[in-house]
């Protein structure tokens, strides 16, 4: 290992627990030592320190216990000058303790009101500490490939330009970005700022704070997933490090120079397998073990540095971008598009709109044809303000079935939302498109919409989908026209669901997803029951079996009725015992007392009962009022 790297790495570390002493005496003496504190909206205390030692900071004085018992003890003194040893087993004890110290020092400004950290100058208050709720969120995201991973970007690009095309480029792939840390008072936050870009969970940009040590924030969140989402407990370390690095898809990029802070915090990151790349002559860590890859590589081209991350973290991205001229990726999904900002809007109570999708026969489609209807539509669309505008869409294919049609229509929503500056909402004939001036400037046609779900349908579900194409209708009498056709589809599907019980099939569908993060756990998806996180129904995993056939989403012969007044079945216990690999005998479907169904942990709220109202209670998973 570099001696320069590892000398870092120890004498930051020194840096930090020096620090975190301080401001833990600070703290005894102003508030006392059984001062409690925990950061917002966890039950895991000090997360990296829960997860790494098992033990539980509640008051200040357990934090000058673990600095003493958990900290000092994995510091060691700086390499010499002429003694060679190896150098790995210090530096890395010293990257964690390090991580120790910060998340002490982060819990003190808590608790003296400085974080979340606001900046006025230029009108920000930083995200802070990361939530158990967003891991939760964030996790069915990770899990099904729509976000493949996370970077933490610390410093600042050598310029806003590059700042911009960074970020863009991570957010085309999908990966979420994490900010912190600055170069003499610059950083990728203010550059981004300085060029319009929207921060936030939305946009998949998220500034966490503007010194080194915040990227914590990033650090403490990847060492709950372990526990959250992996059934470890607190102290597990080797086990939570191993998920971290195998199941944890995330990386550092460091832009601009380095110093004994960076180097101990990058440290920290490839404890828990996360590789960093930087984008300066540095010395490198090509063995590997730690990480997957390289533990530091560099990469001295700004325009391939997304790329050598990729590399070295080992992700496997796949991009379909429609022939549109603006950019295109799931992190655009949250962007906002307000009055000021926008060019023209279509629907929202404003004027007629609609979109429906109807399965056809094969030869009644004209594969990727774009049909706009409508007197000078062109000509009304540039001049911008509303428009009336319904999306027909017509698609065919062999494996296509009708009870397919109002899953793929869901989909125009997350299809449309993902082009930069378009703007959509609701669905059927109450939803609401806008288009921005930059998107306009940049080349956004009218047609582009076509555009966007004839590629995005085929290329998502082209399993089942084999032609489509879109009728663009802007006048209003023919909006009106078609809507009525819609409201009867619309009206026929809803008598259809509506009459769906789990008697009325003799096959339900698995999900197993979430085994990528919960590996024995196992949801079984009727047309009564969706999948334990709420984003899979019945027809959800029917159609998404037929896509894939090899996926996550497998049918399940119900077979023989074991009880029905309990919702167990004999072909639903014998797949649940083989894939929860013999960890779960069985479940029952509709009992919350006897044996109910397991969790991976992507839920928000929990069901108790009430034996007083012969009822149930629910509360939110983080409700400490019991």
């Amino acid at each position: 290992m570099s001696k320069v790297i590892a000398t870092g790495a120890i004498l930051g570390a020194h840096y930090y627990v020096k620090q975190a002493e301080a401001l833990v005496e600070k703290a005894i003496s102003e508030k006392g030592a059984d001062f409690k504190f925990e950061f917002p909206d966890t039950a895991y205390f000090l997360p990296q320190m829960f997860a790494m030692t098992g033990f539980e900071v509640r008051t200040v004085g357990d934090m000058k216990t673990a600095l003493e018992k958990n900290v000092k003890p994995l510091l060691t003194e700086a390499p010499e000058d002429k003694l060679y040893k190896p150098y790995l087993g210090e530096a890395l004890d010293a990257g964690m303790a390090a991580l120790f110290a910060q998340e002490m020092i982060m819990a003190i400004r808590y608790i003296y009101g400085q974080e979340p950290v606001k900046d006025d100058s230029i009108g920000l208050t930083y995200n802070g500490f990361i939530s158990d709720t967003i891991l939760r969120n964030l996790g069915v995201q990770l899990v099904d490939g729509s976000m493949p991973g996370y970077v933490v970007i610390v410093g600042a690009a050598d310029n806003d330009e590059m700042a911009f095309e960074i970020a863009r480029d991570l957010q085309q792939k999908n990966i979420l970005t994490l900010l912190c840390g600055n170069v003499n008072g610059d950083s990728m936050t203010k550059q981004l700022l300085r060029k319009g870009v929207q921060l936030g969970w939305d946009t998949r940009l998220v500034p966490l704070g503007p010194e080194v040590e915040h990227a914590i924030y990033a650090v403490n969140w990847a060492a709950r997933a372990g526990i959250t989402f992996g059934g470890m407990k607190g102290g597990d370390f080797q086990k939570i490090l191993k998920y971290s690095k195998d199941k944890v898809f995330a990386f550092v990029m460091v832009l601009g120079p380095l110093n004994d802070r960076i180097w101990t915090t990058g440290a920290g990151a490839i404890d828990m397998g996360f590789p960093a790349v930087a984008n300066t002559d540095i010395p490198t860590i090509e063995v590997t073990g730690v990480t997957i890859y390289e533990e530091v590589a560099k990469e001295l081209d700004p325009k391939k540095i997304v790329e050598k991350c990729i590399e070295v973290r080992g992700l496997k991205i796949t991009v379909s971008k429609p022939p549109i001229p603006v950019a295109f990726g799931p992190a655009f999904e949250g962007e906002r598009i307000r009055k000021e900002d926008m060019h023209i809007e279509f629907g929202g109570q404003r004027t007629p709109a609609f979109e429906w999708l109807h399965s056809v026969d094969l030869d009644k489609v004209e594969d990727g044809k774009v049909t706009i209807i409508g007197k000078d539509a062109e000509a009304r669309y540039k001049n911008g303000g509303m428009m009336p505008l319904g999306v027909y869409i017509e698609v065919a294919g062999r494996k296509m079935q009708k009870d397919f049609e109002p899953v793929l229509e869901r989909k125009i929503h997350h299809f449309v939302n993902e082009a930069q500056g378009i703007w959509h909402m609701g669905q059927r004939d109450q939803n609401w498109f806008r288009v921005s001036k930059a998107a306009l400037n940049e080349g956004y046609q009218l047609r582009h919409f076509g555009d966007i779900l004839t590629t995005q349908l085929k290329h998502k579900f082209n399993n089942i989908v084999d032609k489509v194409q879109v009728t663009l209708y802007v006048d209003e009498g023919d909006v009106k026209a078609k809507l009525d056709e819609a409201r009867k589809a619309y009206l026929e599907r809803d008598i259809r669901l509506a009459s769906m019980t789990d008697e009325s099939v003799d096959t339900f569908y698995s999900c197993i997803l979430c085994q990528s993060f919960a590996p024995n756990h196992v949801c079984v998806v009727s047309p009564e029951r969706l999948g334990l996180c709420g984003a899979y129904n019945w027809l959800d995993a029917k159609a998404a079996y037929e896509i894939d056939p090899n996926g996550a989403n497998q049918p399940v012969a119900k077979g023989e009725t074991l009880d029905a007044v309990k919702g167990r079945w004999k072909g639903v216990d014998e797949y649940v015992y083989t894939n929860s690999h013999q960890a779960l005998e069985y479940f029952n479907a509709y009992s919350i007392m006897d044996a109910p169904m397991t969790s991976c942990g992507c839920f928000e709220c929990i069901v108790a009962i009430v034996p007083e109202a012969n009822g149930v209670m629910i509360v939110n998973r983080g409700f400490t009022g019991m």
